[in-house]
């Protein structure tokens, strides 16, 4: 009898990381549809709408850098824990205060902020997670479905509960959300094959202290030209791509005049494209290899925001936002397996928490970009800007390929 190979399996493990990330996703897309929506009961100025992104993705680059620190050094699953129930308790007095009419913008800004915090955190911890729960050759697989199901949540799932829910009462979609972070972080204190505070920085000596593990984390990061040039064009990608989505609720409703659920489902139609990455961004990769996986994903790009900019229908918004959204996917799944095997595993937190501080840096400055340029020359010219940005990170993908740029750094890529 000739033996068979065992193929790995995810896991009891990952299911409840999945479980979880499902969980807070929905969550998370609740608040994400339901906070510019309050945010334009209380103002009509762009910039002030764009600030609810600002404040939520500011602490990308404030904290990017203490992250990955942290992340090498504590248990990962008490950590996320802690989080999740930091930001029920913070969605619980946004709750509270709406219901009791003194939600105001400032105090939208700093739920916003704190939630944004806790996102660097745990998107940091879980992905320096995942390779603890599921074995190397399904790596793609695993990363693919926890990106996969955090689009679904927050852009299909949780928007169109959130923008109903909002219509019902405008308190109740931030008490949902409250609600999904208590239940993820039960799921999260059930996993068991996780490294703990005791092994973490285990294989490397001490450092000097805080600052000189950040500076090892950066000084890798920096030396390696692969993943600091993917680092550099991902903070392209998030400056254009955020910018646009700070100004959508504005370009839903004064130029497509679509009610609050509308906007919902514009915003669910990232989900389309992001359940379709997930299935395909793994085979995508095998067959384009991952240079040409990242072309693909440029281009689908560029295809979502001249979409925006050329046709003002509510039917091709929501076919550009699947295309966004299918492009995002597909290039996170592509670059995060690269740093997952390319980065030595006691330094991943920290090198993550960089290559977040410069990808992610563009995020509050595409959502104050995207306000300031709705307000001086509409929406549109927002999308046509974000289209040219990702044409030219198509160019220099193009440029990169010619060079083998992903096989040159790590032959078994391909």
């Amino acid at each position: 009898m000739v033996a068979t190979e065992k193929r790995p399996r995810l896991g009891r493990d990952f299911t409840r990381l999945w479980l979880a990330t499902a969980i807070s996703s929905i969550g998370d897309g609740v608040t994400i549809a339901a906070a510019p929506l309050l945010a334009t009961r209380l103002t009509d100025d762009p910039r002030l709408i764009g600030a609810t992104s600002v404040a939520f993705t500011l602490p990308f680059v404030l904290f990017g850098l203490p992250a990955g620190m942290l992340v090498d050094r504590l248990d990962i699953r008490r950590t996320i824990v802690l989080i999740d129930y930091v930001r029920a308790v913070v969605l619980a007095v946004l709750t509270a205060a709406v219901l009791g009419g003194w939600g105001g913008l400032p105090l939208l800004y700093v739920a916003m902020f704190v939630l944004g915090t806790g996102d660097v955190f745990c998107r940091n911890a879980e992905q320096v997670l995942v390779p603890f729960i599921a074995e190397k050759p399904v790596l793609a697989t695993a990363n693919a479905r926890i990106m996969g199901v955090q689009e679904a949540g927050a852009g299909f799932v949780g928007p169109l509960l959130g923008a109903l829910l909002f219509g019902a009462a405008a308190a109740l979609p931030f008490g949902v959300d409250a609600v999904s972070f208590v239940v993820s972080a039960t799921l999260v204190a059930g996993i068991r094959g996780v490294r703990t505070s005791a092994a973490a920085g285990a294989g490397e000596p001490p450092a000097a202290g805080m600052w000189a593990e950040m500076i090892a984390g950066a000084r890798w990061l920096w030396r390696h030209s692969l993943l600091r040039g993917l680092a550099l064009l991902s903070c392209l990608i998030n400056l254009a791509g955020n910018a646009m989505l700070a100004v959508l609720v504005i370009h839903s409703t004064k130029v497509l005049h679509l009610s609050s659920f509308g906007f919902g489902v514009v915003l669910a139609c990232q989900a389309a494209g992001a359940v379709l990455a997930s299935r395909v961004a793994p085979a995508l990769h095998r067959r384009l290899g991952r240079e040409g996986a990242l072309i693909a994903t440029a281009l689908l790009l560029v295809g979502s925001e001249t979409v925006l900019a050329a046709v003002p229908s509510p039917y091709a918004a929501g076919l550009a936002l699947a295309l966004f959204a299918c492009g995002t996917v597909t290039w996170n799944v592509v670059v995060v397996v690269l740093r997952q095997t390319l980065v030595p595993q006691h330094l991943l937190g920290r090198v993550n928490g960089v290559y977040r501080l410069i990808s992610w840096g563009g995020l509050p400055i595409g959502a104050a970009a995207g306000g300031f340029g709705a307000a001086y020359a509409g929406t549109r010219s927002v999308f046509g800007a974000g289209a040219v940005v990702m044409a030219g990170i198509a160019v220099v993908l193009v440029v990169g390929a010619r060079r083998q740029w992903i096989s040159r750094a790590d032959p078994q890529a391909q």
